[in-house]
């Protein structure tokens, strides 16, 4: 993953600036800043001496001195004056921000903890209310993407280093959760509006990102469980890897070149790394692979930051050129009241950050979702997917016919097929039946002279047919149980819409269960509540810090006073943060009720579960017993293709069995009613053939001096009728055969093995 193509990153234009009384030399280098980190050092400038500027004039809304600033729209294009010097400071505040995030696209890769933070201290400092551009939901949109994109360059440079696994894969985690935050304010309709056109744009790319850095988060998973030889685990991420990548593939669609190479790309490596891992666990570690959502779930490790900007830092800033306009006493005085404004700020927001943890934490071990606790009306309907197929069969009324149909046909040729190869295989089981009676009377007979080997190469391609017969056999027969398997359900989706949605589990809770669940979804409201006041009251706290200006009171206070002043000032305060504190203190209470409603809500919960996993299992059965109509059809005529195949190359060899086994027949015949023995040549007929007769009748019309052995065969058993009819099994006139091969003693062109 070190040579991993990079990804591009979202950068934002310039606003354009317009009419402004100030110096001209100092407006236009601000407007025209080369794209550079000069030009970032020339806006920190100007923004310095806007404030130093501020501190000294009533130039804000309202304001005597108060003169029309001008600053193009970025969304629009449209012109927007504000009478207040601070809307110029916002707008070179969002210049300063832009022009980073512009750098940090660029292959540098640096900056984007600065963009974050100009786009933050725009957002905490400054009124929401000038542009769009500058809203509260645009500028949290542009923190989490800088915030992101800064991450992600942290991940590329973390993985270039060869850091550890676990500790890439925390980098990569947090890199989707900026993401995700990011992505949530773009689905916001009121953020869609505000973006307009490139709100669809940012949201593809975003989404992208974050299954793909999901993907690399897991590889890295992965990996840390190679190194810790936790092979069954190792198998699941890179397996959740592949998964969420592909995700990412489905959503690029449309992207740079750039994004699609890094994609096949990371596909090779996680893709090489899934197959390696499975096969070795499959075959070598053998492990059990646990499911994705039992194992520790990776937390991200937040390890950039919105820079903080200080607009008055005399090392960026340079010398204040409006120092001789106002004592600098006041404008002190002012600092002094913003740092206890800030001081007052962050002691309520440790406490409410504090609160929201535990609130979080809790409702995470909980994993109640407001929005599917009650889920109850989804059993009323058949889901949409269920439906689609529901519609494809009811024009298709034949499908279970036609699956019927064609197993029964395909039945058919099987038993014809297995009918032939049988006749076959007793065929030659009766012939070689009959040649071992007859060596075991005459002993080894040569073959008829001139007859060809039929019965050998009969046998082996009937040897050869029975093998393909018998695993064709356990194809058809899975073929027959998976029509058997999927039929009752093709029947039901096939049939009335009522019978389909009877055929769905639904939920059985009594009256206690329902008041149960309608107590928890009230508590749960509360809850929301709580959270929904929090963040109001905390708002309205920050939008009264934010408008609260005493420099007009500052210059005519004499400095000895000035504690007293601040005193009087803050407590102007003091009934949000009591709001506030109540707020935090009824969470305890509400928490309390909610552990209590969650314990009687465990029962229904648990068979809410059940009837659920049993809902979603039904829905998949039958859907996949639709999706496997097509393919039991194209087997089951594959089958018969096979078997019709089969049973003519049967039928042709059914012929020539029966040829050589009628030709084999005849030389047998032949040798017993030969006079002289096998061997002898036959004499010609001396008249008329004698009447055709079986050759038991044949010896049984012989004299026992027929059977008289030559003088090679002296000392041996003498063989007449009455011998041959009661002929011991297993031995002929070689003795007995050997044990370890019953065939060794047939004739040669039986004999299977046959050196």
């Amino acid at each position: 993953m070190e040579a991993v193509p990079r990804m591009p990153m979202i950068w934002l234009d310039l606003k354009e600036a317009g009419e402004f009384a100030f110096n001209a030399a100092v407006k236009k280098s601000a407007v025209s800043v080369p794209r550079d980190f000069e030009g970032c050092s020339t806006l920190r400038k100007y923004l310095g001496q806007l404030h130093f500027l501020q501190s000294r004039i009533p130039m804000g809304n309202g304001q005597d001195a108060a003169v029309p600033v001008t600053w193009t729209e970025i969304f629009s294009g449209k012109a927007v004056t504000h009478e207040d010097i601070k809307y110029e400071q916002a707008c070179v505040l969002y210049n300063l921000g832009a022009l980073h995030s512009m750098l940090g696209a660029m292959d540098k890769r640096v900056s984007e903890e600065c963009a974050a933070g100009a786009f933050t201290y725009l957002r905490d400092h400054f009124p929401h209310s000038y542009s769009v551009d500058m809203s509260h939901q645009i500028l949290s949109l542009n923190i989490n993407l800088m915030l992101g994109q800064a991450q992600e360059c942290l991940l590329e440079k973390s993985m270039l280093d060869n850091r550890k696994s676990f500790l890439v894969a925390r980098i990569s985690a947090q890199v989707v959760d900026y993401y995700k935050e990011a992505c949530r304010a773009l689905e916001n309709s009121e953020t869609a509006s505000l973006l307009g056109k490139i709100q669809k744009d940012w949201k593809k790319l975003v989404q992208m990102k974050i299954y793909y850095f999901a993907a690399v988060a897991h590889l890295h998973m992965g990996k840390q469980a190679e190194e810790q030889q936790k092979f069954g685990e190792r198998v699941i991420y890179f397996q959740s890897a592949l998964d969420k990548l592909n995700e990412a593939i489905k959503l690029a669609k449309g992207q740079p070149e750039t994004v699609q190479e890094a994609l096949r790309f990371t596909m090779d490596v996680i893709g090489g790394k899934y197959n390696s891992a499975k096969k070795d666990n499959d075959f070598i570690y053998h492990e059990a692979v646990p499911a994705l959502d039992t194992l520790q779930s990776v937390k991200g490790a937040p390890l950039v930051k919105a820079l903080p900007v200080n607009p008055t830092d005399p090392a960026v800033t340079g010398p204040d050129i409006f120092a001789k306009l106002v004592p600098m006493a006041a404008h002190e005085a002012s600092s002094l009241y913003s740092e206890e404004k800030a001081k007052l700020l962050r002691d309520v927001m440790a406490k409410i950050e504090a609160k929201n943890e535990v609130l979080d934490q809790f409702m995470d071990s909980m994993q109640l979702d407001p929005e599917t606790v009650d889920n109850l009306d989804m059993y009323n309907h058949i889901p949409p997917a269920l439906m689609e197929k529901c519609a494809a069969l009811s024009v298709r009324p034949d499908t279970v016919r036609n699956l019927v149909q064609s197993m029964q046909v395909l039945s058919g040729v099987f038993t014809d097929v297995e009918a032939s190869l049988k006749e076959i295989r007793d065929l030659l089981e009766e012939d070689e039946a009959q040649e071992r009676k007859l060596q075991e009377l005459l002993g080894k007979v040569p073959p008829a002279p001139g007859s060809p080997p039929g019965l050998a190469e009969v046998s082996k391609e009937c040897s050869k047919y029975l093998e393909l017969h018998e695993k064709a056999s356990f194809t058809n027969t899975e073929l027959h149980r998976a029509m058997n398997l999927h039929l009752g359900n093709l029947r039901l989706l096939g049939g009335p819409l009522e019978q389909v949605r009877a055929a769905l589990p639904t939920p059985n809770l009594s009256e206690e269960d329902k008041q149960v669940l309608q107590n928890l979804k009230r508590i749960l409201a509360k809850v929301q509540e709580m959270r929904d006041q929090r963040m109001s009251l905390e708002q309205q706290l920050r939008e009264m810090i934010q408008k609260d200006d005493i420099t007009t009171s500052l210059v005519t206070t004499d400095r000895s006073e000035m504690k007293k002043l601040f005193e009087e000032q803050l407590k102007k305060y003091d009934q949000l943060k009591v709001y506030l504190e109540q707020n935090l203190a009824a969470q305890e209470n509400v928490l309390k009720a909610l552990t209590d409603a969650n314990v009687k809500y465990a029962a229904v919960r648990k068979a809410l579960a059940e009837v659920e996993h049993k809902w979603n299992t039904t829905v998949q059965t039958l859907v996949a017993s639709y999706e496997a109509y097509e393919d039991l059809m194209k087997k089951s005529q594959e089958g018969k293709d096979f078997y019709t195949d089969l049973e003519g190359k049967a039928a042709k060899l059914l012929e020539r069995a029966r040829a050589a086994c009628q030709a084999s027949e005849a030389h047998r015949q032949q040798l017993l009613e030969s006079p002289e023995g096998p061997g002898a040549p036959p004499e010609p007929p001396a008249g008329p053939p004698a009447s055709s007769s079986s050759s038991l009748e044949l010896l049984a019309s012989l004299t026992p001096e027929a059977f008289s052995l030559d003088a090679s065969l002296k000392g041996k058993q003498r063989m007449n009728k009455q011998n041959f009819l009661q002929a011991q099994p297993g031995e002929g006139l070689r003795g007995p055969r050997p044990s370890d091969d019953p065939l060794s003693m047939l004739d040669p062109l039986w004999t299977l093995n046959k050196a």
